[in-house]
Parts: structure tokens; sequence; C-alpha cells
């Protein structure tokens, strides 16, 4: 497997995140993955998802939640 080219990314945290620094920021801009890496250290490693992975797991986290 090859390493993606993460120059052309664009890196976001949630909004929900606040002003912590305990975060993790998800890329965009990437064909076919979703990038995810520790805010705290963009430099480190990054962790890639499949599309239909991270929205499978999105729909959860959302599903969990509940109302505010």
């Amino acid at each position: 497997m090859s390493t993606p080219n993460l120059e052309a990314a664009t890196w976001r945290k949630s909004s929900y995140s606040g002003q912590g620094g305990d975060c993790v920021e998800v890329a965009d801009g990437v064909s076919g993955i979703v990038p995810v890496r520790d805010s705290k250290d963009a430099t480190g490693a990054v962790v890639s998802f499949g599309g239909r992975s991270w929205s499978a797991f999105i729909a959860d986290v959302k599903a969990a939640r509940g109302p505010r």
C-alpha cells in the first residue's frame, strides 16, 4: 500500500473540541481515504480510514450522542 500525499489535505477539528488540546484532526481533499491525526502533533503519525468505514463510525457516534 502506498503512502498518500497529504500536502493538499485541509485539516480540521470538530467544532465540539473547543479550545482543548486533546483533539483529533480529519483531513479533507484526499482521494479515497479519511486521514486522522493528533492535533497536538501535526507532524506525527496519521491513521487513514476508508470512506465507508469513516461514515459508519460517524453515524454511530451521532446515534450515541443523543440530544443536547
